[in-house]
């Protein structure tokens, strides 16, 4: 049986061991999984209309490079981590097809025990392009369905038909599609859901208002929104509407992705003015120490136990085996509240998407724009 310890409107609970068939077949195929090779006390945010069971803890994989990402993916696996994150935009949905199929094959586990997130790209993000895509998506990942489909960016570029990126004028502005109709891609959407090829349905890096004109007109409401979230960028209202209706909330970013400055440096030649250390932070480091665990620990407990899913992204073994040992210990109130202190509001974003020149100039960009351009993903 699952033991769901039910915390802010039932949508977390934990596993122990021992569990039985469940009575309803809308659920069975998602609850009755062997979820005995997760860590022993993992929780699982449990997604309103379908049932499912999402792992709080996944692996992020932005920036993992093809040529990597596989071998990290299948240690991974083996170290128990059953959610993986990835999306179009990242261009090693490939490689982790070939490294979950491998890892089936050799009697590891199987595709049922598995819960795999992918994206609708950028330049994707209109109702006849939505089964093109998700299709080849499909087939890169090598699977039959994904268990939870995002639309990535509420905005849409023109794709150029040859290299499936978004065209770039001369001047380096990109090339914006203003017909960008969120209520139609998302019927396009459920109509994959309906076809049996994704499990749920959910967006990414949308505001307030887009997320709330989707639920007005969807007849499949959004189950996640995945967002940027750490420690100084909190989002609380954006949290508080999500709970409201029933939207568990994704952190990407939840240690304030500390390789992106210099993947930013690489990749567009800048450097942002400042750039977030929070596991230097004083009080991090403090709390460190006083529970005997690293700083990125902390962190990421101060957002599983406010019932944050988290996908922390790092392509080494010593690191991801750390970031899965978060559920054998509890931050103090008072430890939750200095860490609380943090928030910057808006001012602590690090990702807005400003390196796509132009991008704010989108009618549905979805940020507002901080008097000090950072960048996105």
């Amino acid at each position: 049986m699952f033991v769901r310890l039910f915390l802010n409107r039932g949508l977390f609970c934990v596993a122990v061991k021992g569990f039985g068939k469940s009575k309803s077949s809308i659920v069975q195929s998602k609850t009755t999984r062997e979820y005995r090779k997760f860590f022993g006390n993992m929780k699982y945010a449990k997604l309103s209309q379908t049932k499912d069971l999402m792992p709080t803890l996944g692996l992020g994989t932005w920036q993992a490079s093809p040529d990597v990402i596989g071998s990290i993916v299948y240690k991974a696996l083996d170290l128990g981590y059953r959610h993986i994150d990835t999306a179009f935009n990242y261009n090693n949905e490939e490689a982790i097809g070939m490294a979950i199929q491998k890892w089936i094959k050799d009697r590891k586990g199987s595709r049922r025990d598995l819960f795999i997130t992918t994206k609708l790209p950028h330049v994707a993000n209109r109702a006849s392009d939505v089964k093109k895509f998700f299709e080849l998506q499909l087939q890169r990942l090598q699977l039959d369905y994904v268990d939870l489909y995002l639309i990535h960016v509420p905005f849409a570029f023109h794709c150029d038909p040859k290299t499936l990126t978004p065209i770039v004028k001369n001047s380096g502005e990109y090339q914006l599609d203003h017909d960008t109709d969120h209520v139609k891609t998302w019927k396009a959407m459920e109509d994959c859901q309906r076809d049996g090829l994704i499990r749920n349905l959910g967006l990414s890096n949308f505001n307030e208002t887009q997320i709330a004109n989707i639920i007005k007109s969807a007849t499949i409401k959004p189950q996640v929104l995945q967002v940027e979230l750490h420690a100084y960028f909190q989002q609380i209202p954006l949290r508080q509407f999500c709970e409201e209706h029933d939207i568990v909330v994704t952190a990407y970013a939840p240690l304030g992705s500390p390789g992106a400055k210099d993947h930013f440096v690489n990749k567009y030649n800048y450097s942002p003015d400042k750039f977030p250390d929070l596991l230097g932070l004083p009080d991090v480091k403090k709390m460190a120490e006083k529970y005997k665990k690293t700083p990125a620990q902390v962190l990421l407990r101060f957002l599983v136990q406010q019932n944050v899913v988290v996908i922390p992204k790092s392509t080494s073994e010593k690191r991801i085996k750390e970031n899965s040992d978060i559920y054998d210990f509890k931050l103090t109130l008072e430890d939750i509240q200095t860490l609380k202190n943090l928030d910057r509001g808006e001012d602590g974003r690090i990702f807005n998407f400003l390196f796509w020149k132009g991008v704010e100039n989108h009618p549905e960009y979805p940020f507002k724009l901080p008097e000090v351009s950072l960048f996105g993903i």
